[in-house]
């Protein structure tokens, strides 16, 4: 490994995993519904045409899908099947639609997991294996890779989490943030290209908060790894209040 911006860095890539796959199907079907190939109320190809057409498993495109229903660019009709929503409806300033109840709840998600994923972070520091740090470190580089790439952070930035607690080597850490899934990660702010700055300005804060604790581990500085926790999860918070705010300004 290497010194990178502050942190040890992979040099060799390891191909395509599941996780980038994902990423790669999600994106060729929200540029497919954005640039008008799919118009709203337009239903997508079935599950076993999308697997056939990407050269992927089921698994794969179920979270592709998963993460266009996060972005409200699609709805799964049970029975019928996948469905275009219209664009036109999303906020101007977010640029996408956003349930205001579901921020509400992921905001309540994010204050329960705090003290969890605090003491997991102190943890990690302290138990993490040799191997469980290259994994960490590799998921950090992934996410710079994705700011670097103008792609979301947020499937990224979930495996990093997930990364983190598996190094505590308690499953139930890991198993707590399973449960909740991408409610773990808070939702960003999609822009127009006219503050594009303003989307990879955010992008690199949550990369910077993530080195904080990256590092800390790295380090086996539990106190350190802590804090760096708390304050992410702080910044977490006030960034889902802030989208909240959104719907008292913008309401939709």
């Amino acid at each position: 490994m290497q010194r990178d911006q502050g942190v040890a860095v992979h040099i060799k890539d390891r191909g395509r995993g599941p996780g980038s796959l994902v990423s790669q199907v999600g994106e060729s079907l929200r540029q497919a519904i954005l640039s008008g190939q799919y118009s709203p109320g337009d239903k997508l190809p079935s599950e076993i045409e999308l697997t056939e057409t990407h050269g992927v498993s089921r698994t794969v495109i179920r979270e592709a899908v998963a993460a266009l229903r996060s972005d409200g660019l699609v709805e799964v009709r049970q029975g019928a099947g996948i469905f275009v929503l219209g664009t036109d409806a999303y906020p101007s300033l977010s640029g996408r639609r956003v349930d205001k109840a579901r921020v509400s709840s992921d905001l309540e998600v994010l204050e329960v997991r705090a003290p969890l994923e605090i003491e997991a972070a102190g943890l990690a520091a302290l138990r993490r294996s040799p191997a469980q740090e290259e994994t960490i470190f590799e998921c950090h580089r992934k996410i710079l890779k994705c700011i670097e790439n103008d792609e979301s952070i947020r499937e990224a930035d979930l495996a990093l989490h997930f990364a983190i607690a598996e190094a505590t080597n308690n499953p139930l850490f890991k198993q707590h943030l399973e449960f909740h899934g991408s409610a773990v990660i808070p939702q960003s702010k999609i822009v127009n290209e006219s503050r594009a700055a303003e989307q990879t300005a955010y992008r690199k804060m949550i990369h910077k908060e993530h080195e904080a604790i990256v590092v800390a581990i790295s380090d086996r500085d539990e106190e350190a790894a802590r804090n760096a926790m708390r304050d992410h999860l702080r910044g977490s918070q006030i960034r889902y209040r802030d989208l909240l705010k959104d719907f008292r300004t913008f309401p939709g």
